[in-house]
């Protein structure tokens, strides 16, 4: 068997164009689907794909680790954020085609299922475009919160910080302070919250002031609560806060989450298998984290490949957690879409099809094609005007 073609779908959706990668066999109907989305980068995550094509065409895709070997180690210079979302999304690609081709969900590769279901959480209004909250009316952004628990979730991620740079004003610490507890009260003890910090703060000082008026909740972890990279300063923040840290989204390779195993920087990791080097990196990095008796909750506000790819991955790793998920971020999502992804009583249904079990309508797709996306981050100043983490 041979890899014939790459090729690429993208598909608008208003904050960020999805990016499918689609690799193609020289067997007749077989071919796997994987997902590269980068927010904001898209047209060079593009240019990656085509650049990482003259390693894969022509090879047998089932060598995964072989050719994950040439696409990382051929390209000499470290890849990145945009190399490795293309690796990932090729890499995924192979393990969907491998899969088909044995006649086995995708979850089988891996080990064979560990659980009855997944877990997942979601966002407020599972963060559909114009449907959000801000922060300032705690009545209306508890109404929201509730709205989103009904749609069937025992877990939701929200934003309670707002941008930080080396101080935590006292009248922003009592707000968020008011507002956790009041988000607590409306949904009761057995709805797990996790917030959100974006690495806002831009000192483990400020970090902590947030972190020590929201701990009092016992949400199931603060999220990036400094920015991603240095472990050894997220790990004396764990140990001066008593509320678990997790983070991960936007590190890569095994040696980055093998620092936080060494540290025992953060209570979960959060890699995201559209980022990290697919199932191939993802499992390495799972296997990290176990030793270091850390968690995995994989990130994913994105398509629905990536959804797939997450749901066969938690679906057989032991240290699994709880997944992220953006499952109809669009009122059209099922309408290009077919995927695996279950919703009941808060969990994901382990999938039986081939493969991810996610098809694309590519027709449908091109109804919503690129365009430069409505970038959030330009709201990130702080009240000097001074830039901010978004």
């Amino acid at each position: 068997m041979k890899i014939t073609s790459i090729s690429t779908v993208v598909v608008n959706a208003i904050h960020r164009n999805w990016v499918f990668v689609k690799v193609q066999t020289d067997q007749p109907g077989l071919h796997g689907w994987g997902e590269a989305t980068l927010e904001w980068k898209t047209r060079a995550v593009l240019g990656a794909v085509e650049d990482l094509a003259q390693f894969v065409i022509g090879a047998d895709p089932r060598r995964i680790e072989h050719i994950f070997s040439k696409m990382t180690k051929f390209s000499f210079w470290p890849l990145g954020s945009i190399g490795m979302t293309a690796v990932s999304a090729i890499d995924q690609a192979l393990w969907d085609i491998k899969a088909k081709d044995l006649g086995v969900p995708a979850w089988q590769l891996l080990g064979g299922q560990v659980r009855e279901k997944v877990r997942v959480y979601t966002h407020m209004r599972r963060a559909r475009i114009g449907a959000q909250v801000g922060t300032a009316d705690i009545g209306a952004f508890c109404d929201a919160v509730q709205e989103t628990v009904e749609m069937g979730y025992n877990a939701v991620k929200l934003g309670f910080v707002p941008y930080s740079g080396y101080e935590a004003p006292l009248p922003d610490l009592l707000h968020v302070e008011k507002l956790a507890q009041a988000v607590r009260e409306r949904v009761g003890p057995d709805v797990a919250i996790m917030t959100d910090f974006h690495g806002r703060p831009a000192s483990p000082e400020v970090a902590k002031a947030y972190i020590d008026v929201i701990a009092p909740i016992s949400p199931l972890f603060v999220e990036e609560p400094i920015q991603p990279g240095n472990a050894i300063a997220m790990a004396d923040l764990a140990r001066r806060v008593n509320c678990p840290l997790a983070t991960g989204e936007r590190l890569f390779t095994p040696r980055e989450f093998a620092e936080l195993a060494e540290h025992r920087a953060v209570a979960h990791i959060q890699p995201d298998l559209s980022h990290c080097g697919g199932l191939t990196g993802g499992r390495k990095i799972a296997a990290i984290a176990e030793a270091g008796q850390m968690g995995i909750a994989p990130h994913n506000p994105m398509g629905p490949v990536a959804g797939a790819v997450a749901l066969h991955f938690d679906a057989a790793t032991p240290n699994f957690v709880i997944q992220e998920e953006a499952v109809g971020l669009v009122p059209w999502f099922d309408e290009i879409f077919s995927h695996p992804m279950r919703l009941v009583q808060g969990y994901w249904e382990i999938p039986d099809g081939l493969g991810f079990g996610v098809e694309i309508n590519e027709a449908a797709a091109a109804r919503h094609p690129f365009k430069p996306e409505i970038v959030p981050a330009l709201e990130a100043l702080l009240p000097d005007g001074t830039i901010a983490n978004w």
